[in-house]
């Protein structure tokens, strides 16, 4: 007991305590007290299971998934007549990418806390912590076998690359270091050349996971090879988008991560009627989660969930706060998505008012499993999914289909159709199925963060066929896409720049 208290108040110190008055004020683990920390298995078990939950931390403090991934293009309306109808107009807000008026203060909607996506030193709290740990492994740990040493490496890899990934998606270019204790003043690096450092990084790491775990309890919540494979088809993906000379290199790297993936039959696509395994989490469909269970005492924040936002009575409770969603996807964008071809999606996902175009829409996705409390306005008792196969299978068509690989991409796109009981795609190549698999995407991933991301990656989001609020040109290149960077960022750092375009008026 004495022990464990001592690792707890350890940690807790190093990811959560007060930083120095330095570079993104990150406390070095050697200059507190109890620098013999990393003296067996059980403390660098520990060590990963916090970077994770720090990583979890950002997610769940605000309302994160859709506020980042989801409402910036338009199609989420609120409904004026849901409990506390002000406070639900942020989607509209974001739906505008009227970010500064979001983060202005002395809003209704201020209780969701959204000016906590603007700050990313728990970003590098998790990225100097992975540092140290790499650091500790490579001086030597009691009682690591080679193996062991080699997976937590790849584990604290990830870490540390999923915390880049993040950050470049929110705020473009960001300071990069990979050192431990690192303290001095960096500029932000290009973000292509970020993730370009982590691509290089994590592909020497991927060898050393294994696909799955023996243990049920630790898949998709452990990082795995399969994890790993997940987020370097994202970065590369991403980078395709931006760095548009190479764009061939990283589709083949993509197209091949994704066969790898497949080949391995690590992992599967569950049958609709067993959806709610896959959002109650470790599943066979899962890369990597963060998972929350109430029967372990997880505490997910009422806004947190992307759930909140689109389920009423008798999913959400009390009847009077909860006759209608508090938002809803536009009936215009769910037929786009929907009308037309069977689907099965359309009746396990949403109810009979998919098309309502009001407050009595609702997304059943993440309304499979039961309360995560007693509470009756808790939402229920669903992982956050971060990388998920049927995604990764998608990208992996999409990369083949730039590559003009098009029977390929078909194959793919249709075990993600095939398992929704869906209608097979049997159109031609070219842009007609790139932009088929662009909507698969849609409606495979609806609600898990990543629609406004594709939209940006894919420059969609230039285009009023794909996105209700389109970005010109120009504000994209100034980065209207990005998050505001929090002004503590220019702490003592005389090399920091903030994003032009939110410090120029957002205009």
């Amino acid at each position: 007991m004495k022990k464990t208290i001592c690792y707890t108040i350890l940690l807790l110190t190093i990811l959560v305590g007060p930083g120095c008055k330095k570079f993104l004020d990150i406390q070095p683990i050697d200059k507190l007290s109890g620098n013999n920390f990393y003296q067996s298995r059980e403390d660098v078990i520990a060590n990963i299971y916090d970077l994770s939950r720090k990583l979890f931390n950002k997610v769940n403090e605000t309302h994160f998934i859709g506020a980042t991934g989801e409402y910036r293009s338009g199609e989420v309306l609120s409904e004026a007549q849901s409990d506390n109808g002000p406070a639900r107009a942020y989607v509209e807000v974001l739906g505008r990418n009227d970010l500064l008026t979001l983060l202005s203060g002395n809003r209704p909607w201020d209780f969701y806390n959204f000016w906590k996506i603007t700050e990313w030193q728990e970003y590098y709290q998790v990225i100097q912590g992975a540092n140290i740990l790499l650091s500790k492994l490579e001086k030597g740990v009691p009682g690591l076998s080679e193996t062991e040493k080699k997976q937590f490496e790849s584990e604290a890899a990830f870490a540390r690359s999923l915390a880049y990934f993040f950050m470049v998606r929110l705020y473009g270019d960001v300071p990069y270091f990979t050192d431990a204790f690192h303290s001095t003043a960096l500029p932000r690096e290009k973000m292509v050349t970020v993730m370009n450092n982590c691509i290089a990084d994590l592909t020497k790491y991927k060898e050393f996971l294994p696909w799955s775990y023996s243990d049920p309890a630790l898949k998709g919540v452990r990082a795995s090879r399969g994890s790993i494979i997940a987020l370097l088809m994202n970065m590369n993906m991403w980078n395709a988008g931006f760095d548009k000379s190479k764009a061939g290199q990283y589709y083949e790297e993509t197209a091949a991560l994704g066969k790898e993936l497949v080949n391995s039959g690590a992992y599967r696509l569950l049958p609709l009627n067993e959806w709610s395994n896959v959002v109650k989490g470790r599943s066979d469909e899962s890369l990597f989660e963060f998972y929350r269970s109430v029967n372990y005492g997880d505490a997910n924040s009422l806004v947190g969930p992307i759930s909140d936002m689109f389920l009423h009575y008798p999913y959400k409770r009390p009847e009077y706060t909860h006759r209608v969603s508090f938002a809803y996807f536009k009936a215009e964008y769910m037929q786009k998505l929907y009308l037309g071809s069977a689907d099965r999606r359309a009746t396990v996902w949403f109810d009979e008012n998919i098309y309502a175009d009001n407050g009595r829409f609702m997304m059943l996705k993440f309304a499979q499993n039961s309360y995560a409390s007693g509470d009756e306005l808790d939402n229920p008792d669903n992982t956050f999914m971060i990388f998920r196969y049927a995604g990764e299978i998608l990208l992996c068509a999409e990369a083949l289909a730039e590559l003009g690989n098009d029977d390929e991409a078909i194959k793919l796109v249709n075990m993600v159709r095939d398992r929704a009981e869906a209608g097979r795609y049997t159109g031609g190549g070219g842009q007609d199925l790139k932009d088929f698999i662009f909507l698969e995407r849609s409606r495979e991933l609806m609600g898990e963060g990543h629609h406004y991301f594709d939209l940006v990656r894919t420059r969609r989001i230039l285009s009023s066929t794909w996105s209700y609020n389109v970005l010109t040109l120009d504000k994209f290149n100034r980065g209207a896409w990005t998050w505001p960077i929090s002004r503590s960022a220019l702490n003592n750092n005389p090399y920091m720049t903030l994003n032009d375009y939110w410090t120029n008026g957002g205009n």
